[in-house]
């Protein structure tokens, strides 16, 4: 039988009457002909609770234990999920990452997974039992409990589903969350945002570096790498979502699919220092080495000396200081100043490969509601503009507007997609 991977987030396991929600919604997948394997995240704000708890016994709480404490969110929600199960008359056992077979590299906080191990999944499905597996955690290889970080329960979920193949036998992995789908833009910023019956990888993945909050980068990436479809779902309504999958040639029809908004974003400038051979690579390792992700980078030269200036989330910059001001100790050269308040608009879409004139309709958008633009990148697919944290909604509603994606317009046709069997 075809597996479906399905993967509930917090607030679709908020508390009982929702896990028994869920647990009817994984019987009904399962009476209708499926094998299942279930990945859940912590109930409700139970992650932030714990975080919080542990902020007051200690000032700056070690990582290790951090992951320890994490964990056990998750690994309520299974037991709870499997109890519900077997109270709906199917077996079910519930798994920690560990014992699903996740193996990490190591890293607290922000761990990756570096392989699975399916042995255990697959004798649970072929005695007729669903797995119901922890998400957003992993074990490595010295036996260390690791987090993934944000997103970790959907990257759980699609890397479980790539390393059983289920597209090959018609399976996919859906992601059942609050919101219906993905949308033009998000909702509750932009009235008249459009829900997209289907989305290409590329054009999720560009989404979600640049702030769109429905599935994460890194589960996209696994499900691109992989031909992974994913079905965002909203998990209190039999609405079909959206599936996110390769891109077709219809997709080219429309210019720019969506619009999104990056906030909290900081910035750190490096100035007054000499571009010796090697100087991007020691800077930029030095924060890769700590997992910190870098968003965009700029460089320009100052006669003698040069500029190097990048953004990345508030939360890191912190650490991103730390670890530059040691750089420059080391270099003895250059000084660096931090900027807060910034946000970055996006407009994205397969289709700017073949149309023309869509930055100068996005720049024009901004300049015409008095927005100054500081910064300016693109792809292929994408054109961001960082901007004052301030204007963020602004923009976003001027740039949705721009490119005809609200409700009632002739831009947001309906693109065809697959439906789901059931």
């Amino acid at each position: 039988m075809p597996i479906i991977i399905q993967k509930f987030g917090g607030s679709s396991l908020a508390d009982a009457a929702r896990i028994r929600g869920a647990a009817q919604r994984i019987a009904d997948t399962r009476s209708a002909g499926f094998n299942v394997v279930v990945v859940a995240s912590a109930m409700g704000h139970a992650t932030d609770e714990l975080i919080t708890l542990a902020e007051q016994v200690a000032a700056l709480p070690d990582r290790r234990e951090l992951d320890m404490l994490m964990a056990t969110g998750e690994q309520a929600s299974v037991s709870l999920l499997a109890m519900a199960l077997r109270e709906l008359g199917f077996p079910a056992s519930s798994l920690t990452g560990g014992q699903a077979g996740l193996r990490t590299d190591g890293v607290h906080g922000r761990a990756r997974i570096t392989r699975i191990e399916c042995g255990r999944l697959e004798r649970l499905i072929s005695r007729g039992e669903i797995p119901v597996v922890a998400g957003f955690q992993g074990t490595s290889d010295e036996g260390e409990i690791t987090t993934l970080g944000r997103g970790g329960s959907d990257t759980t979920a699609v890397a479980i589903a790539a390393a059983l193949q289920v597209s090959q036998a018609g399976g996919y992995c859906e992601i059942f969350t609050d919101v219906d789908g993905v949308y033009t833009a998000d909702p509750r910023l932009v009235r008249g945002a459009v829900k997209l019956p289907r989305i290409s990888y590329e054009e999720m993945l560009e989404l979600a570096t640049l702030g769109a909050g429905v599935m994460h980068a890194r589960a996209v990436l696994f499900g691109e790498k992989y031909g992974v479809p994913i079905h965002v779902r909203h998990s209190q309504k039999l609405d079909q979502g959206t599936m996110i999958s390769r891109e077709n040639p219809n997709m080219e029809e429309l210019a720019v699919v969506g619009c999104a908004l990056k906030d909290d974003l900081g910035r750190v400038s490096i100035r007054q220092i000499q571009n010796v051979v090697g100087l991007q690579g020691r800077l930029f390792s030095a924060l890769a080495r700590a997992n910190i992700v870098v968003d965009d980078i700029m460089q320009t030269e100052q006669g003698s000396s040069t500029m190097i200036a990048f953004t990345l989330d508030n939360a890191d910059l912190p650490d991103a200081k730390q670890i530059v001001a040691r750089a420059l100790a080391e270099l003895n050269d250059g000084e660096m100043s931090i900027e807060v308040g910034l946000a970055k608009v996006s407009a994205v879409g397969v289709g700017m490969k073949s149309h023309a004139g869509v930055a100068s309709r996005m720049f024009q958008a901004l300049g015409e509601v008095g927005i100054t633009i500081h910064n300016i990148t693109t792809s292929e697919i994408k054109i961001s503009c960082i901007i004052e944290s301030a204007n963020g909604q602004r923009a976003l509603n001027a740039v949705h507007s721009a490119f005809g994606l609200g409700l009632g317009s002739n831009a947001t046709i309906a693109m065809q997609t697959d439906s789901p069997r059931r």
